[in-house]
């Protein structure tokens, strides 16, 4: 199952530098993620053979680390990830779609799949308030407010893309459920000795810091799930350049090292 570490993909960097502390990247490459995975325990395995891997090149004894994941993998294994056939677009899919802005890295609400994935996920009150809002708002330059009110639920929420790998590319999904307590169990399933592969190497309990669930792409950043005791802050920029790529890389997971 296990993949080996690979280098940074294509136009993007191994290190970078946060607040006067280097950071490595190191993408994991992965098999597909499927709905009904048991992703705790598929995403503790990759963490535990690869940083194996790691330990003998680089000594994690200097520097704390930890793992970041791609929210999209455990949506997917959430069953969160929906086929555009599937998906009925009503009167208000359609017609508020039409006022949403689309940009080549992620589609968002502008296609009436994803915005009916919205209506049902957070209501249609609440979307059409932070519709309003925003339409009266952005004439005065004011920005975001969309997202303010309909809650990171909606931002979470992405459709297909030409570049995207199947089924990503003719699907269309919500954010993750719960991805808070997404964080803390694969966190613990990492720690749990019973569930190491090789019982001769142990994860240091005071160098591991946990497990990060992450929204990125190249146009920007937001965790959503977080067992290190980082602020978020701090790793979204650590992210800034979106290591994992934002095309066929198939690296959903990235283990962080702290120089």
């Amino acid at each position: 199952m296990a993949e080996k570490l690979i280098g940074p993909n294509k136009g993007k960097k191994l290190v970078i530098k946060v607040e006067g502390n280097k950071y490595w990247r190191f993408p994991i490459k992965t098999e597909v993620f499927k709905k009904g995975d048991d992703y705790v325990r598929k995403i503790s395995r990759y963490f535990t053979e690869n940083i194996k891997i790691l330990a003998e090149t680089k000594n994690l004894d200097d520097g704390q680390y930890f793992l970041v994941v791609a929210e999209k993998i455990v949506a997917i294994a959430q069953g969160r990830s929906y086929f555009l056939k599937e998906i009925n677009p009503g009167f208000w899919a359609k017609f508020l779609s039409n006022y949403v802005t689309k940009t080549p890295y992620g589609i968002g609400l502008g296609s009436p799949w994803t915005m009916e994935l919205a209506i049902k996920e957070i209501g249609l009150v609440r979307i059409l308030l932070a519709t309003m809002v925003a339409a009266v708002t952005r004439p005065f330059g004011i920005k975001g407010l969309f997202y303010k009110i309909a809650g990171q639920e909606a931002a979470a929420i992405d459709g297909p893309t030409a570049y995207s790998l199947y089924p990503s590319n003719m699907s269309a999904k919500l954010g993750p459920k719960d991805p808070q307590q997404v964080a803390d169990k694969i966190k613990s399933e990492i720690l749990n000795p019973k569930s190491q592969i090789n019982s001769k190497f142990k994860i240091s309990h005071s160098n591991f810091l946990g497990v990060v669930i992450i929204d990125a792409n190249d146009l920007g950043q937001k965790v959503l799930g977080n067992s290190t005791g980082l602020d978020n802050q701090l790793i979204e920029k650590i992210f800034s350049d979106n290591p994992m790529g934002q095309a066929d890389e198939q690296t959903p997971m990235v283990i962080v090292v702290r120089g």
